[in-house]
């Protein structure tokens, strides 16, 4: 780097001036043994020392990064002291920040810490906005607008009213109305903020209003043209849903619901039953982004693991203009002007939707990677995001260094991506770049996505699944755990089978190829493989989904190990239009609907299936041996619990595996089966937790840290309440501290043990009921002292 010896003399200079100790200033230099150098930043960092006794910002530790990593004997470490990193600005690192020589620069949480890098701000100074309605008020600053809002750690509702569907008469104008109980829309205020969401099939639409008056809600183009366009459209879904008119002062009616005025810088809110605006943490989002990792084809970013660190507090803007949100598939959407027929043709397709299917675009993730090698995400948590947690190679479109696609070599592990509002991992496009890339150096290989807690996703865009790959070769997604989904569990390849060897009569037909080349040579999708996986609770609130759902061709793809459990009586295994060369073998799938279909409608040239080895309980499945070339033997169907010991060996081995992920999620008491959390979702030090009926929320989800602390909401641990040793000592929650009566000991018999105390973590009186408390009690080995972490 041209400026390197410049800015290093101006670090040394800084150091010395600083009289720090020898050895602070020889880790300034290059070393002479193989001893990783270590710089330090804090949320208060500043300067450039970047020492530990003068830490500094991200940015100052950027740039000093930059001015010591052309020629690195080890690693360089970026060491973060606990707090909130809150971004003015997303961080950008290129192939100026990357490691040298087999080396890594290395982002990652100090020791017994957990700092949290956030694109939001603090909310505070609540007052009583309106007493009847208990709608609180704070003050922002005028210009700020976000479509999330994250209390105590959960996804708030934006204010919104559910809708019947048959109030409404739709056009090419918008939508009239002729319920006398909606005349009160015609005199909202902020009209062109307003959105109408439809919920459907497998799409989650949204449109803008443009105003309404006379009982016509007129829509903001090209957002309505496009949203009734297509298949599963607003207005024709082939599944009805819920339909909403969201964001407006005066749908305010529901505890939980917020409004923000960026005209007046006003944010309100009603809160839950029990939250206490004096100590409630409320977070909104400044930033649509938090981390970019990418360079060129030429330069790629390389060598660069973040580790240990809260990703948290972005919302992604692009639904909230004039476009607003076109869902077509797992993420990717329509926008722009096109050729549109008459409104009431094109509902279940035409030509002229064909047209716009090469020019998908996709949603840009929080933290996006793209050309880029060696890229390592490890030890991290994911939430409360406004989008796609992780984008992979995606598309250019949806990475703001302009440059897409281009990932090798990348790794996302024992991580934790949880409570936000679209899905998880999206690796891979859906253009022509992506399946037939016009530069080698496009393609997206060797992608590991294993020992991860993927759950509660899809808040606000439903049609989401925890992790998709598209058009990628050798990924391979492993011993993660998946629940809590809207839609699919997982999903592997795209394009229908239209963008495949060959093509589709079934798309030439449709029109496709009048706009698209039909592609004579094989996709970049290959050698892709789901192994070990458990998935469950899934398919919650779309449908035509499944645990496991598949598109296209994939040669070698291997579906292995998985243990799918609760689908909503959807499918367990989904191979959708095009699916071929996949092989299913040693699955178990307890209590889905149909265990194995194929959607065979205009789906030719699919099959060439190994089907073979898998346990469910049910024997349902549309795939038989012989078939288009499927091989299928060995099924079996498993009656009243059955299992036999091959099967009963997958379900064990599901999931993150032993000693390579932390606990977290749910602690779930053996005897009640209810789940231990903080009661009303307060945050205040003190208050005791307690039993409850499973819901999901934040106050119930828990991380397990390598330093022996359970933490809920980011930065409150479970405490024995004044470092108590004693029966019946109080288990609270607390600022986390690292003292000893906020560790506990997760043993392999169920019990939950305080390092400080040796105590059991014990429902109190053996009770189950909810409102159960939780207290310290001497070891007995009864149930009500057994817990699983889930």
């Amino acid at each position: 780097m041209s400026s390197f010896f410049a800015v290093r003399r101006h670090l040394l200079a800084t150091v010395a001036a600083a009289a720090l100790t020898a050895a602070a200033v020889v880790a300034f230099a290059a070393p002479a043994s193989a001893a990783p150098m270590t710089l330090y930043a804090s949320p208060s960092g500043t300067g450039t020392t970047c020492s530990s006794a003068q830490p500094c910002s991200l940015t100052a530790a950027q740039a000093a990064v930059r001015s010591l990593n052309d020629a690195m004997t080890d690693d360089i470490v970026v060491q973060l002291a606990d707090g909130v990193y809150r971004l003015s600005a997303p961080l950008r690192l290129t192939a100026d920040d990357s490691g040298s020589n087999g080396h890594s620069v290395v982002w990652q949480a100090a020791p017994s810490t957990r700092p949290v890098i956030s694109g939001a701000r603090a909310v505070t100074g609540w007052s009583l906005a309106d007493a009847g309605r208990n709608i609180w008020r704070a003050n922002v600053g005028t210009g700020i607008d976000s479509r999330q809002l994250y209390v105590n750690g959960a996804v708030a509702t934006r204010a919104r009213v559910q809708v019947n569907r048959a109030d409404f008469t739709a056009s090419s104008v918008g939508m009239r109305f002729s319920n006398g109980a909606l005349s009160y829309l015609n005199n909202l205020a902020n009209q062109n903020r307003v959105e109408m969401e439809s919920v459907n099939s497998f799409t989650d639409r949204y449109s803008p209003v443009q105003s309404i008056s006379g009982n016509l809600i007129t829509m903001q183009q090209p957002a309505w043209n496009n949203n009734n366009f297509g298949y599963d459209t607003f207005t024709s879904p082939h599944r009805a849903g819920p339909l909403y008119l969201t964001n407006a002062y005066e749908f305010l009616d529901a505890p939980g619901e917020w409004y923000l005025n960026p005209g007046t810088g006003v944010l309100f809110y009603i809160p839950l039953a029990g939250q206490n605006m004096s100590n409630v943490s409320v977070e909104l989002p400044t930033q649509q982004s938090l981390v970019s990792i990418g360079g060129t084809y030429d330069a790629p970013a390389h060598h660069i693991t973040l580790s240990g660190i809260t990703f948290t507090g972005t919302s992604w803007l692009g639904p909230s203009g004039n476009q607003g949100y076109v869902d077509q598939q797992t993420g990717a959407y329509l926008a722009g002007n096109w050729n549109w027929p008459s409104f009431s043709s094109c509902h279940n397709g035409c030509p002229q939707f064909e047209a716009a299917r090469p020019h998908w675009f996709q949603m840009p993730a929080a933290v996006q990677i793209s050309a880029a090698n060696a890229i390592t995400l490890s030890d991290s948590r994911f939430v409360n995001l406004g989008q796609t947690a992780i984008g992979i190679g995606n598309d250019a479109n949806a990475h703001a260094s302009g440059v897409g696609l281009g990932a090798r070599n990348i790794t996302i592990t024992r991580s934790e991506i949880a409570r936000s509002s679209a899905g998880g991992i999206l690796v891979g496009g859906v253009r022509a770049d992506a399946h037939h890339p016009g530069d080698q150096r496009m393609v997206n290989r060797d992608i590991t996505i294993s020992n991860n807690r993927i759950h509660d996703l899809g808040a606000d865009y439903r049609g989401v699944v925890s992790v998709l790959t598209t058009y990628v070769t050798n990924a391979t997604v492993s011993h993660n755990e998946v629940y809590n989904m809207p839609y699919s569990g997982m999903s592997i390849g795209y394009g229908w089978g239209s963008n495949d060897a060959g093509g589709s009569n079934h798309y030439a037909n449709r029109g496709l190829y009048n706009y698209q080349p039909r592609y004579t040579t094989p996709t970049t999708a290959a050698n892709n493989r789901l192994i070990g996986n458990h998935i469950h609770d899934v398919m919650q609130q779309m449908n035509d989904g499944g645990c496991i759902y598949t598109l296209g061709w994939n040669p070698d793809a291997l579906i292995s190990g998985n243990y799918c459990l609760r689908t909503n009586g959807y499918y367990g295994l989904y191979f959708d239009e095009g699916s071929k060369y996949y092989t299913a073998t040693n699955n178990v799938f307890s209590n889905t609907g149909t265990w194995a279909t194929a959607n065979y409608w205009g789906g030719e040239n699919m099959g060439n299936w190994t089907v073979t080895n898998n346990w469910s309980t049910n024997g349902s499945t549309n795939i038989t041996n012989g078939d288009r070339g499927n091989v299928v033997h060995g099924n079996v169907t498993v009656a009243n619990g059955n299992w036999p010991s091959g099967a009963q060996a997958v379900m064990a081995s599901a999931g993150p595996q032993d000693g390579t992920a932390p606990p977290g999620g749910r602690i779930v008491g053996v005897q009640s089966g209810r789940c231990l959390e903080v009661p009303g979702s307060t945050t205040a030090n003190g208050t005791q937790t307690q039993l409850w009926d499973c819901t999901g929320a934040a106050n119930q989800n828990w991380t397990y840290t390598s330093s022996k602390q359970l933490i809920v909401y980011g930065n409150k641990c479970l405490d024995a309440s004044g470092q108590g040793v004693s029966n019946g000592t109080a288990v609270i929650i607390w600022d986390c501290n690292g003292q000893a009566n906020q560790q506990w000991n997760v043993n392999s018999n169920g019990t939950i043990t305080g390092v400080q105390s040796g105590l059991c973590l014990d429902a109190s009186g053996t009770g189950t009921a909810n409102g159960t408390r939780i207290q310290l009690w001497s070891c007995h080995g009864g149930t009500n002292q057994q817990w699983t972490l889930r």
